[in-house]
């Protein structure tokens, strides 16, 4: 079959269509998956300290399994751990950037990643130019949506941030650095 053939399990348009009241509860599905799992999803989402009981309660499990799961994740390097009263954890970002510089290595070979690298190092240099700033964070979104919609601007400061922090991925993925986080100034490319 190629891509332009249809399917032979696809409905026509004279049967009946399904009863979405037959199918599973998509909460049922997820509360059906292991307490690691679980756990692991909703650190995953976390972008702030938060307290053990209020993980828990997310990942629908008894706060005691869930200092026991964020304990191990700690270890791991995977979240950290603020003590204090109570005790607060975060997803480890150091962790997220090290694990996708990892697989940027694994997917890609030195010749590519200096490839992208490059493009991506000149998509940097074009906004720069554009907004006459050195980085997204000098630019006020203010006084840039004056000369068309804000909804542009902040899209066009989101894609100049995003570049920036693909370029350090590549760059410590080039350099087979561990990923002790840099700054896109110190990219070498």
């Amino acid at each position: 079959m190629d891509i332009t053939e249809t399917p032979d399990d696809i409905p026509g348009p004279d049967e009946e269509p399904p009863d979405f009241g037959d199918w599973e509860d998509p909460e049922t599905l997820l509360k059906d998956r292991p307490i690691r799992e679980r756990l692991l999803d909703v650190i995953m989402q976390t972008r702030e300290p938060t307290k053990v009981a209020v993980i828990a309660e997310q990942a629908d499990c008894d706060t005691e399994t869930a200092r026991e799961y964020l304990e191990w994740f700690t270890t791991m390097g995977i979240v950290r751990e603020h003590p204090g009263r109570p005790v607060r954890y975060e997803r480890n970002e150091s962790y997220l950037f090290w694990r996708r510089v990892e697989q940027i290595r694994e997917a890609y070979s030195e010749e590519e990643i200096v490839s992208e690298l490059t493009d991506t190092v000149e998509a940097i240099a074009e906004y720069r130019e554009q907004f006459d700033a050195e980085t997204p964070g000098e630019v006020s979104l203010v006084e840039v949506s004056r000369d068309g919609t804000i909804e542009d601007a902040w899209e066009a400061l989101s894609t100049w941030k995003t570049l920036e922090r693909r370029a350090e991925m590549l760059d410590h993925a080039r350099q087979g650095e561990d990923a002790s986080r840099g700054s896109v100034d110190s990219i070498n490319a």
